[in-house]
């Protein structure tokens, strides 16, 4: 009897560090799985969101809490992100234009980032086998349902511009549910494989903890 719990626990063991192996490998590969994504009744403020045209001219410069933190940040991501973009350039483009979109749709950029890994391993030109598009894998009836269709969704910023307000959308449905969110997202909700799949690449590799402003850089010394 001791010897077959011994063998049980061995087996319970060996599938559990399967499943996660299994996991962490579809993670490490980047999941393009945006293709079941469903078209949700868009609020109006959405459809105006998404109605204003970007092309893929760089961003404005995103907002941080200061100079010293947005130099900060930038380095620190431009460093985790240099093995799969090797041009430094365009790094820095792409996580300029993450933090500007994802802001401005009320995400969180290292979110937004673990996102587009799952999505597609941050691959501008990825297509799925449903057809979903770019970086965050976005599906093309979008473009067609707002009449933009000639919106080009490998562009970098329109991609990203799509990806997170329909993921703003989708949060807003579910009342800042973020698990159901993400759920809508992938076209799986319910479901808590691609859930996970994003959380678990936010913590592993884009999570960031602000500094506290000192005070010389709140704001400057009286006479």
């Amino acid at each position: 009897m001791p010897h077959t719990r011994t063998a049980n626990k061995h087996s319970a063991l060996q599938r559990s560090l399967c499943c996660a192996a299994a996991a962490w490998a579809l993670l490490s590969a980047g999941v393009a799985g945006a293709g079941n994504q469903q078209y949700e009744p868009l609020a109006a403020s959405v459809q105006a969101a998404l109605h204003e045209a970007v092309s893929d001219a760089a961003s404005p410069e995103p907002v941080f809490a200061s100079e010293a933190e947005k130099e900060r940040w930038l380095a620190a991501m431009s460093a985790r992100l240099a093995k799969r973009i090797p041009d430094p350039d365009y790094r820095l483009e792409l996580l300029k234009t993450v933090h500007y979109e994802a802001t401005r749709a009320g995400l969180d950029p290292q979110l937004v980032l673990g996102l587009v890994q799952v999505e597609s391993n941050f691959r501008k030109y990825a297509v799925s086998s449903a057809g979903a598009r770019g970086f965050m894998q976005v599906m093309p009836f979008w473009t067609k349902l707002l009449g933009r269709g000639d919106d080009n969704l490998f562009h970098l910023r329109t991609n990203l511009r799509y990806g997170c307000t329909i993921l703003r959308h989708y949060l807003d449905i579910e009342k800042g549910n973020l698990f159901r969110a993400l759920g809508r997202y992938n076209g799986s909700l319910g479901r808590a494989e691609y859930p996970n799949l994003v959380r678990a690449a936010w913590e592993r590799s884009w999570s960031w903890q602000a500094q506290r402003l000192a005070a010389s850089e709140a704001a400057p010394r009286a006479n």
